[in-house]
């Protein structure tokens, strides 16, 4: 990622964390529209996973200059979420399901420029995430 990409991403995510609750809202309902099967791979109860899902990708994209210390958490969830049952081909909704929910919560402020900063960050993260 250029230093403008991580740059874009960071402000960006600043302007999701006033919405995270709805972001993840909005984020599972597409996710469970575009991929049902994976909807038995989540609780019954989805309110303590959204808070997950918000902080990690909070943490994730919020600290590049931390990369050594965030890539083993990345590693670790990735290979979690195989124990889980994920399989690498999930990952293409996941993504379509998180640019989506992006383009919804940041409005006219998703660009062409950001939507491919985020493309390339979520590009990354799924890469480390699927190789663990």
């Amino acid at each position: 990622m250029t230093p403008q990409q991580v740059e874009l991403v960071q402000k960006s995510i600043q302007k999701v964390v006033p919405i995270a609750a709805t972001a993840a809202d909005l984020f599972y309902t597409r996710l469970f529209e575009i991929a049902p099967e994976t909807r038995a791979l989540f609780p019954a109860d989805m309110a303590e996973q959204k808070k997950k899902l918000m902080a990690m990708l909070v943490t994730a994209v919020s600290n590049p200059h931390r990369l050594d210390e965030i890539l083993p958490a990345v590693k670790d969830l990735g290979k979690r979420h195989k124990g889980y049952g994920v399989t690498a081909d999930q990952y293409a909704p996941v993504g379509a399901a998180l640019l989506w929910t992006l383009e919804k919560g940041l409005g006219p402020d998703w660009t062409p420029e950001v939507k491919a900063a985020w493309t390339e960050t979520y590009t990354a993260l799924a890469g480390v995430m699927t190789n663990a």
